[in-house]
């Protein structure tokens, strides 16, 4: 078993707390939809609005926490929501504007080795300017040194968004270099589940921008690279765990929607 019993403590009492606090939190929409209503129920559309919610910010609440009580025994430094540097060079800037354009129009293909020894040359060339890269999901410094940025997508990210993914990698890159120059450095997408399953994750529309062996880490080659072979399977035992023991208190907290009625 990859987790511990210790782990696996610590993953379900984080999804607990995230579920409960969303609940707290949670307003649903005021829209009224007249129709929906009367077919289905307001238990069951304030579910069904609940689950939406919770779909755009199950990175910052649930997977994002979860990633880093993984990873937390694993690694020296182990972070979520970090600012990977505050100082890029315009050299460093001026290099990632030539890889952007180059895989853009297809004269290149993506190389994550050589982009970071590109932009490794000129981390410090010309002038240091101020910068405010995306924010870091989730950030790791192994325990000889190598730093692990990670950006965490949906399961299906938009197409046209790929050229901006590879930028926020690249930047990520040089702030770091910008403060060490000799730093070993590497930045990734991660996508937490394969939304495909059985089948294999549709990568090519990714390809042609990003470097899928080096840039790219879906499902189990996400969280098992957290914590070793097998995570992904205990987690998502975790998950279910967790479901059930919360089924009464999710189905009473629903509930409450049809007493308006």
């Amino acid at each position: 078993m990859a987790l511990s019993k210790e782990q696996v403590k610590n993953v379900e009492d984080v999804l607990k707390a995230s579920l409960r606090n969303k609940f707290q939190n949670y307003k649903p929409e005021p829209a009224s939809m007249p129709f929906h209503t009367r077919l289905l129920g307001k238990d069951r559309l304030a579910l069904y609005s609940f689950i939406h919610s919770l779909n755009t910010n199950f990175g910052t609440s649930i997977f994002e926490p979860v990633g880093l009580a993984l990873a937390q025994k694993n690694f020296k430094m182990a972070t979520c929501q970090a600012t990977a540097g505050d100082r890029i060079s315009t050299g460093a800037q001026a290099e990632i504007q030539k890889i952007i354009d180059g895989l853009t129009t297809a004269t290149t293909s993506p190389n994550k080795k050589e982009e970071i020894e590109r932009i490794r040359k000129v981390c410090q060339s010309g002038e240091m300017i101020k910068a405010k890269p995306t924010k870091v999901d989730l950030m790791f410094e192994s325990k000889d040194g190598g730093y692990y940025l990670f950006d965490i997508k949906t399961a299906k990210p938009n197409a046209g968004g790929f050229k901006e993914f590879k930028r926020t990698l690249l930047e990520w890159v040089a702030v770091i270099l910008a403060n060490n120059p000799k730093a070993d450095i590497n930045t990734f997408i991660a996508i937490p589940y394969n939304p495909y399953e059985p089948e294999p994750y549709t990568r090519w529309t990714m390809r042609g921008m990003l470097d899928l062996d080096n840039e790219l880490k879906v499902a189990d080659e996400f969280w098992d690279f957290l914590d070793g072979k097998g995570t992904y399977k205990d987690l998502l035992d975790c998950f279910e765990r967790v479901g059930i023991e919360l089924r009464d208190e999710i189905d009473n907290y629903f509930k409450r929607f049809n007493k308006k009625q």
